[in-house]
């Protein structure tokens, strides 16, 4: 029965060139799914991956009971100082707690190319531990900004995406002008935002000495318990503990759901198109090929051999299709720099990612459509009577 098997097989297969017309249905439908798929994904994991490498396990940030996120967050100067002197936060070289008050703000700026409708771009003021509690961190171009002066570093995400954040460039934002003195790369979520010295954007904006939020450097990941138990007993205080990287987890939630879902419909109804586009080629390979495969039949074939070579022929036909749509998202979309708005309704600059686990998730999906798409036709080829099929002209 094997050797039968392989015999078919491989006579259909070097049959494939002369069928090229109705083959390059199947690979082209085939090559749209896993295509649209990969990328769509690809979105979501590049965005997730982003967020969730600017965390860190030893990190918290410490924001006010019940706000979720540092946008919807604020605590007083004192409440910050009081959170800086609690158990758990790790000391920084100069012995002090490694501690920073933030404060965010929202600004605007152009895409490049755009000058009408401008995007919100977070602008974030920082203290010095700041730097140290995020090591990947570097400037490429330019300096540190100034402390106390209006004076701002840009993320290299908000370099490649805006207008107007070259070096020396001057912003306008709510009434105040500030200078681009340098560009820094994180390889995270901070490639997105805007730093400012946190007492320059406390005056220039209004807020006093109040924060965002407040993120300190833990003596190890399990001191957090430590932190928030002993800001729980506080009275003065009424704060929610959550590790950095849980945190930024948590801002990609809705998104990943939603292209998950959308890549899931999309998927789906062009998959349906692509099941129909198989059988109907693969039936019509089959009519094609109606007396060949019943004077196989005749001489000696089994019905069996013959249903496998039709669903080889189909799965291979997918899985060439299944590639190549993989190759076009690889090629197309792989470290493709977007931004798109995040939780806090800001501007998130991401790369798509392209993984293998992504192409081998899309390729299996392209077998299961060419199986699905030849299954029919290669049980119509068993059963049609062989005297019928040598009559068929």
């Amino acid at each position: 029965m094997l050797g039968q098997i392989f015999a078919i097989t491989g006579l259909n297969l070097r049959s494939l060139p002369q069928r090229w017309g109705p083959s390059l249905v199947i690979v082209i439908g085939l090559a749209g799914v896993v295509a649209v798929f990969t990328a769509l994904l690809a979105m979501a994991q590049g965005f997730a991956t982003t967020l969730r490498e600017a965390g860190r396990t030893d990190n918290a940030l410490v924001l006010r009971g019940g706000s979720g996120a540092e946008l919807n967050s604020g605590l007083g100067g004192s409440e910050a100082t009081l959170i800086k002197l609690a158990p758990g936060i790790r000391k920084g070289e100069d012995g002090q707690p490694l501690a920073s008050g933030e404060l965010i703000v929202i600004a605007e700026l152009f895409k490049k190319g755009e000058t009408v409708n401008g995007a919100n771009v977070t602008l974030r003021g920082v203290e010095a531990a700041s730097f140290d509690l995020r090591p990947q961190l570097r400037i490429i171009e330019g300096r540190r900004f100034r402390e106390g002066l209006r004076e701002i570093i840009v993320g290299a995400g908000v370099a490649r995406q805006f207008d107007g954040v070259e070096l020396g460039q001057v912003l306008r934002m709510r009434g105040s002008e500030w200078t681009v003195v340098g560009v820094f790369e994180a390889g995270d979520a901070n490639d997105s935002e805007m730093w400012a010295d946190l007492g320059a954007a406390q005056s220039a904006f209004g807020r006093g000495n109040s924060v965002s939020g407040v993120r300190v450097g833990l003596e190890s990941p399990e001191a957090i318990e430590t932190l928030r138990t002993a800001l729980a007993s506080d009275p003065r205080l009424s704060t929610e503990v959550l590790q950095e990287r849980e945190y930024y987890n948590s801002q990609t939630e809705q998104f990943r759901a939603m292209v998950t879902v959308l890549a899931g419909v999309v998927t789906l109804i062009m998959a349906l198109g692509a099941i129909f586009a198989a059988l109907n080629t693969m039936y019509a390979a089959v009519a094609t090929r109606t007396r060949e495969i019943a004077t196989l039949r005749a001489i000696g074939f089994g019905g069996f051999p013959v249903l496998v070579s039709v669903m080889v022929e189909a799965v291979v036909l997918a899985l060439i299709g299944g590639l190549l749509g993989a190759f076009l998202a690889w090629a197309l979309f792989d470290n493709l720099t977007v931004s798109t708005l995040g939780q806090a309704f800001t501007q998130v600059v991401f790369a798509f990612q392209v993984s293998l686990g992504l192409v081998l998730t899309g390729l299996v999906i392209a077998v299961v459509i060419g199986f699905i798409g030849g299954l029919l036709p290669a049980v119509r080829a068993t059963r049609v009577p062989v005297t019928t099929a040598l009559r068929t002209q």
